[in-house]
């Protein structure tokens, strides 16, 4: 879904309130960390214009499936996550070989044409709410480094 830069009100935030179901969610690498949607993500967005800047801000609610880091079985994991995001035209950076960018610049995402790409905007969301170890529950054993068993469901004869 893209949003129209060009219809968000000066003076109010334009607000969107979408459901993203289970088929909403396609990968291009079936052994990425998230592998689809395993109920749907409720998302509630807020765009509005800041100065020479668009602001996104809002949030979502749901949940994914993901693979266990440890024994690489799939599991559901819920999501929950607050975003706020810049958004500004690259035109004052244009035909300029080098530039030098200012802190705020680093917070700011550049957009071409028209519009901001909301399908983007959420996919990068869910995969920044992630924890930086997935696991299917706390004490999940993982598997043999020597023969792969799962040491969760069976002890294996490997030597240590």
């Amino acid at each position: 879904m893209i949003i129209d830069l060009k219809s968000i009100p000066q003076d109010n935030p334009k607000h969107l309130e979408l459901c993203l179901e289970k088929g909403w969610w396609k990968s291009d690498d079936p052994d990425g960390q998230i592998s689809g949607i395993s109920a749907p993500i409720r998302a509630r967005v807020d765009i509005y214009k800041a100065g020479d800047k668009y602001v996104l801000e809002g949030d979502m609610e749901g949940a994914v499936r993901v693979r266990c880091d440890r024994c690489l079985k799939p599991f559901d994991h819920k999501i929950k996550t607050d975003f706020r995001l810049f958004f500004a035209q690259p035109s004052r950076y244009a035909n300029k070989a080098e530039i030098e960018l200012l802190e705020e610049d680093m917070e700011t995402g550049f957009i071409n044409g028209e519009g901001i790409e909301l399908d983007d905007v959420f996919r990068e969301q869910l995969y920044l709410s992630l924890p930086i170890k997935s696991l299917c529950r706390e004490d999940c054993k993982g598997l043999c480094p020597v023969c792969g068993a799962d040491l969760n469901i069976q002890r294996c004869q490997c030597r240590k």
